[in-house]
């Protein structure tokens, strides 16, 4: 009798003709424009190493983004592995309705030990997106469990990007990735984001109208310390710090989102802490667990807590929860990453500074317009002429073409429209940053024939 293989031995056992053929047969992939991925050579990841990946056909790739800003560590780390294997030998999953388990108990308090101080509970979820759907949510039912029913808008940043549930996507519409829905959405007020920097001035007045002529309906603001998918364009400094203020002086909740930016990514555990300040709620997720399961939370003060307390047929408890919130296995990894990671902190400003020289050249190309750097966010906005900042037009995917040409030099990046997004794990050494940096030089000098080509065509 033959025995029929195990699904793991079958992962191993596939040729790439094969994974190729299935891939563009049944899978279909986020963000990804389908016609011209069908077109494509894919690339399918086996395995990863380190700060490495490498495809079904044997070739090595830097992970230039972090697996979607994701990875910490590298992959294939050790401690995570057994933080994992640990955990399955004790239970995989276990729900948090109406009960616990150890790892999402010990997790929240070494989250709010480490977290800006004043916040107080933890509630889980399973991606970023639903991090701050859960903010928005608690935000204004904070408020209608008081009694304030009026304040249920919430006031966003023209370019922030907070997820794409329909309500995450009602503070940050965009017009391209959402033009279906719009009409769907509640309307809520956005105003200027503070880039460039001399905007800071500009963009805190426009809150502060906003916030005179609609505090009684507003629940709360929300924002990004560094806008992310908006083109990595950080916040100047002081703007937290201010925003945290009008937001106490008109009685509205301040919901930070740090998905993106949390867990070391600007080289802090967090990027409020640059400010000194303490959200009403915190988004967390993407770097949580260093990138090996889907876990995210989102962290409340007491006095938001507080106001879901009371009896039963009140009515006041938040029904909100998803099947795997609070997974063990995503919990215990959590905890390995954390701690490794608060031994990486301190390396992180030599290593920040490195990536910064490295990148200073790629400002003096031709169709660079700028570099952007909080930490190890990196943003290139790529142009059809520097003088006027004249952009590509969309369709041109000027982003992909370099991208093209990094990952035929060894490394993965993924563009953003016409903003190149570098991301690379925290873990990396100086010396592999170099090298990183060295392809990125390279992929934009072989692109250029096809992007002077282009130019010519709109110039």
């Amino acid at each position: 009798m033959i025995e029929k293989p195990k699904p793991s031995d079958l992962l191993d056992a596939l040729d790439p003709e094969t994974l190729v053929a299935w891939d563009k047969a049944y899978v279909w992939h986020p963000f990804t424009p389908m016609k011209q991925y069908l077109a494509s050579d894919p690339v399918i990841i086996r395995r990863g190493q380190g700060i490495k990946l490498e495809d079904i056909h044997g070739n090595w790739y830097y992970d230039g983004t972090s697996s979607i800003w994701l990875n910490v560590h590298g992959h294939n780390v050790p401690e995570l592995n057994a933080a994992i294997e640990a955990q399955l030998r004790r239970v995989a999953h276990a729900t948090l309705l109406g009960q616990a388990n150890v790892p999402a108990v010990v997790l929240a308090r070494r989250l709010i030990e480490v977290a800006p101080p004043g916040l107080q509970r933890v509630f889980y979820s399973d991606s970023g997106a639903t991090a701050v759907e859960i903010a928005l949510k608690m935000a204004i039912q904070f408020w209608a469990n008081q009694g304030q029913r009026t304040k249920r808008y919430v006031l966003g940043f023209t370019n922030n990007y907070h997820g794409d549930t329909l309500g995450a996507v009602g503070v940050a519409p965009d017009p391209l990735f959402h033009w279906p829905f719009l009409d769907l959405l509640p309307g809520h007020p956005r105003v200027p984001y503070p880039y460039p920097h001399d905007r800071l001035a500009e963009s805190l007045e426009a809150v502060e109208q906003v916030l005179q002529q609609r505090g009684h309906e507003l629940a709360a603001v929300i924002v990004e310390p560094v806008e992310g998918a908006g083109g990595i364009l950080p916040a100047p400094r002081g703007f937290l710090r201010e925003l945290r203020a009008l937001c106490h002086r008109y009685n509205v909740l301040l919901i930070v989102d740090e998905v993106a930016t949390g867990f070391g990514r600007t080289g802090r555990l967090f990027a409020c802490e640059a400010e000194g300040i303490t959200p009403d709620l915190l988004c967390l997720g993407k770097g949580l667990t260093g990138g090996y399961l889907p876990l995210a939370a989102t962290l409340t003060t007491e006095q938001v807590f507080e106001a879901f307390l009371g009896e039963v047929e009140e009515r006041k408890t938040f029904f909100h929860g998803h099947s795997y919130t609070g997974n063990p296995l995503g919990c215990a990894v959590a905890l390995a990453s954390l701690e490794l990671l608060l031994q990486l902190i301190p390396s992180l400003p030599d290593k920040i500074e490195r990536l910064r020289t490295g990148l200073a050249p790629l400002q003096a190309h031709p169709f660079v317009a700028e570099v952007r750097q909080a930490g190890f966010m990196v943003g290139i906005e790529i142009v059809a002429d520097r003088s006027t900042r004249t952009p590509f037009p969309y369709g041109a995917q000027v982003g992909f073409i370099v991208a093209r040409h990094a990952r035929r030099r060894g490394m993965l990046v993924r563009p953003i429209g016409s903003v190149l997004i570098f991301m690379p794990p925290l873990a990396a050494t100086e010396a592999e940053l170099d090298e990183m940096t060295a392809i990125l030089h390279a992929a934009f000098e072989d692109a250029l024939p096809e992007l002077e080509s282009l130019a010519q065509t709109l110039l």
